[in-house]
């Protein structure tokens, strides 16, 4: 059940009765881009991470387990699609829900953020109440 406490959107953890916040983690290079979304992001109550590339953001999130990730698909040493291959083909992060962040905009490149698993896909620029939107639709599902 999701729940607001001290503004952190989250859940009471089954058992122990404790406030879990929801994680995002946001795999991007674009340090600008990061820090605008994780002050909307933290603002609205969601504990936020980020990486910026996708060979860190593969092993950030094994190690942080978050319960979203927003990637980029254009960034240095990896690429967003081939991030997401390794995120879902990797046991410990397969079932983590994905957003595709990016600015491709191409109806084959958004077929293909779709066919390779992610949940949603948001073109930058973006509008920020489509973005909050999104992430809130992909927690509650």
């Amino acid at each position: 059940m999701c729940v607001i406490k001290n503004g952190y959107v989250g859940e009471i953890g089954i058992g122990q009765g404790e406030f879990m916040a929801k994680k995002i983690l946001i795999i991007d290079d674009e340090k600008q881009l990061i820090e605008m979304v994780k002050i909307r992001l933290e603002a609205s109550g969601y504990f936020v991470i980020s990486v910026g590339d996708g060979v860190q953001g593969v092993s950030k999130a094994i190690e942080e387990q978050p319960d979203l990730i927003l990637l980029d698909v254009l960034m240095p040493k990896m690429d967003g699609y081939n991030t997401l291959d390794k995120l879902k083909g990797e046991a410990e992060t397969k079932l983590i829900p994905v957003i595709m962040f990016t600015v491709e905009r191409t109806p084959e490149k958004i077929k293909k953020s779709f066919e390779a698993g992610a949940e949603e896909h948001i073109i930058k620029p973006f509008d920020p109440e489509e973005l909050m939107t999104k992430i809130k639709k992909v927690l509650d599902d």
